[in-house]
Order: structure tokens, then C-alpha cells, then sequence
């Protein structure tokens, strides 16, 4: 034990680029015992080890920690030192001085395949990353970067996979789509509080930023965490209670950032998603019967068609004037008033924020006829939609 402390001790100062600020490497290598000098790094990270680990004892974190060690010792030809850099991630320094340089990376990809196999045997299901080599112990934590950026890709991808710092491609950012119809959609349908529709929204916005940034973890997080704070401030504006919003998502931001999984962290946006759409369409059904509440969302769902109130009182099973008079009795104006005025709103997020021309919006809220949404606009908002975006800009 007191060997196997010395040697993760030692390891720590490589990886950590600390140790040049302690003695010389070979001072070092004298004093803790250690014979190797390792000019590469490797990650063997656990496969879904958040869920296997959860509610798990400190003793089966010891064992099966223990177990894979064990199986790496026994396997691996190079000589190599060991540490473990946080729960379910194990890193290998290993020294490959003794292997031909031309042969290195094929025998550092033939150990990296080995590693997962003898892991499989024993239960322990491993992706690997590989960093470069360097022969100056000072620029070992170079490798380790190395090893652990390769592996961001691992957030969109399966298990039992091998990432290797080359596979990483470079970026051009001059060249990203900036998704601004998509975007703003998404924003507009929040004003409104369509649930339903924010969710397919926001599913189809972040695999497309996936793939426009080339499935980078850290920019694709930013991005979509950007959509969730703009989504949050639209919420606020709609007169939804800041003290709930505001500190839900700066739970929900924090908890994103150390989400591992694509398919895990699609899950939790569009939970939010969805709760944060639901604070402004409770402004919209609040105190309203279940047929009335079934209405308003058939008309959300429906708002970019053009339905009739005979369209509307069928979905909800009731007689056109049973529904009619239910609808002005509970909600204050007819149906067709509150349909077109759903249509008026959301306009109001693309006149504010954008600068799609007045014929794109209307057909975008559901009004091909951009002369009758203009006049629609008028007579709910007292002013043209030209007008509208120009006093709002000069506010």
C-alpha cells in the first residue's frame, strides 16, 4: 500500500506539471523510487459510471477500482504508472521509450483495443483516450490535456470507444450557421406558451448545433445553456414570478455543465424546456375548465392554420354554441378573438427582436394575407406592426 501511495503520489506531480517546481525529474525519480519515466498518457474512463455508481456503496467503488487495476496490471507489456484523476476515471502514464518511434501510435492503439477486451471479460466496460507523446517529463500534462479533450466527443457518442487527440478536427467558426429562424421561432413560441411545440423545437435547434460545431462539448453546451437564458428572460417578460425562474435555472445551468451524456443532457433541456414554457401557458389556462384548457392548446398546436371555431368546439367534443358561450364565459372574449390574439403575440417577440420583414412575420404566425394580419394587429394593438417595431426600438 505505502509503495502504491508513492507511486500515485508521483504521478500527481506529472500530471499536474507541478513537479518542476519541486526538484529535478530524476532528483524525483531517486527520491519516491520510481524507475520509469512514462512520455505518454492514456484515460480509461468507466462506461456509464454516474449510473452504475449511484446509490452504490464506498466499497463497490473500492472493488471494482480495484478490479480494474488489477486486470491492467496483469495485461499490460509497458511499463506504466497509475492514478486515478476522479471517480471512474483512471489515468495511465506509460513509458514507451523502449517501442520504436514509427511503431509507437499503432502500439499504443493495439494496447488501447487490448485494455478493452481483458475490461469486457471482467464486466467493466471502458472508452479510452489517448494524448501525444512527449519525452520531456515537463510536458507530460500536455498529454493528459490531450487525452482528456479527445474524449469530449464521448458526449455524443456510444460506449467502448477509443479517441485519440488527432481524431479531434480543427474548426472553422467564421463558417457556423447562426440558426436565427430556428432560434427565433423557438423564442416566440415561449411568448406564447406553446409546451409542445418548444420541445420539438429546441430538440430539432440542438441537433443541428451539434452538428454545425462539429460536436464540440463545450461549444454546443454554451450554446444551448444561451437558448435556455434567453428562453428564461422571455419567460420573465411574460409576467411569469422571477423568484422561482431565476433560481431554477441557475440550478439547471450548473447541473448541465456536469452532464456527460448528449442523450442525458437532451433529456434534462427539454424537461426545463417544457416547465419553463408551461409558467406562461398557466397565464393563458389558469382558472379555466379541462375543455377550455384542451382549446387553447389545440389552438396553439393549430395557430400556424387557419381552424374555425367549428374546427376548435369538435376537437373539445362539444356543440358550437355550448363551446362559444363556455369559452367567452370563462376566458372574457370569443374564441376567434383569443385565436387571432394568440397569433398577435407571437408577432410581438419577432417585431421586437428580429428583423424579418412584416410579410415574413405574418406568415410565420399563421397569416398569409399580410394586409389582414396588419389590419388584425391594429385593431388588438392600436398601432400598424411597422409602427409597433419602431416605438418598441425607440424605447
Amino acid at each position: 500500500m505505502v509503495e502504491e501511495l508513492t507511486q500515485i503520489s508521483f504521478s500527481q506531480l506529472l500530471l499536474s506539471g507541478t513537479f518542476v517546481h519541486v526538484a529535478p525529474f530524476k532528483d524525483l525519480q531517486e527520491k519516491y523510487g520510481v524507475k520509469i519515466q512514462p512520455n505518454v498518457v492514456v484515460l480509461v474512463s468507466m462506461d456509464r459510471y454516474p449510473d452504475l455508481a449511484e446509490g452504490k456503496p464506498i466499497e463497490w467503488k473500492i472493488n471494482i477500482g480495484r478490479k480494474l487495476v488489477e486486470e491492467l496490471d496483469t495485461l499490460l507489456s509497458i511499463p506504466f504508472l497509475w492514478v486515478w484523476t476522479e471517480e471512474g476515471v483512471l489515468a495511465l502514464l506509460l513509458d514507451f521509450h523502449e517501442v520504436n518511434i514509427q511503431d509507437r501510435k499503432r502500439e499504443i492503439l493495439l494496447q488501447a483495443e487490448e485494455i478493452q477486451r481483458t475490461s469486457d471479460q471482467v464486466g467493466i466496460h471502458v472508452s479510452i483516450g489517448i494524448g501525444n507523446f512527449y519525452d520531456d517529463p515537463s510536458h507530460l500534462i500536455c498529454s493528459y490535456e490531450e487525452a482528456k479533450k479527445s474524449m469530449s466527443g464521448r458526449f455524443f457518442q456510444g460506449n467502448k470507444l477509443i479517441f485519440h487527440t488527432d481524431m479531434r478536427k480543427n474548426m472553422v467558426e467564421s463558417l457556423m450557421i447562426p440558426l436565427t429562424k430556428e432560434k427565433s421561432e423557438l423564442f416566440s413560441i415561449v411568448r406564447i406558451g406553446y409546451t409542445d411545440g418548444v420541445v420539438t423545437q429546441i430538440k430539432g435547434i440542438m441537433n443541428r448545433v451539434a452538428e454545425i460545431y462539429n460536436y464540440n462539448e463545450d461549444i454546443f453546451k454554451s450554446e444551448v445553456i444561451d437558448l435556455l437564458m434567453m428562453m428564461s428572460r422571455i419567460v420573465l417578460e411574460a409576467g411569469v414570478s422571477p423568484v422561482s425562474i431565476l433560481t431554477n435555472t441557475a440550478n439547471v445551468i450548473q447541473d448541465l455543465y456536469h452532464t456527460i451524456r448528449y442523450d442525458k443532457f437532451v433529456m434534462k433541456v427539454c424537461k426545463y424546456a417544457e416547465w419553463l414554457t408551461e409558467q406562461v401557458e398557466n397565464i393563458y389556462i389558469r382558472d379555466v375548465s379541462p375543455h377550455i384548457k384542451l382549446a387553447i392548446r389545440y389552438m396553439k398546436e393549430n395557430h400556424q392554420k387557419g381552424v374555425s371555431l367549428e374546427n376548435i368546439a369538435h376537437y373539445c367534443h362539444l356543440s358550437r354554441y355550448h363551446f362559444s358561450h363556455l369559452f367567452k364565459k370563462e376566458v372574457g372574449i370569443s374564441v376567434m378573438d383569443f385565436f387571432n390574439k394568440l397569433r398577435i403575440d407571437k408577432s410581438l417577440f419577432y417585431l421586437e427582436k428580429t428583423e424579418f420583414p412584416v410579410r415574413e412575420i405574418a406568415n410565420q404566425v399563421g397569416f398569409h394575407d399580410s394586409n389582414y394580419f396588419s389590419r388584425l394587429f391594429k385593431k388588438y394593438m392600436k398601432s400598424s406592426p411597422t409602427e409597433y417595431r419602431r416605438l418598441k426600438r425607440e424605447i
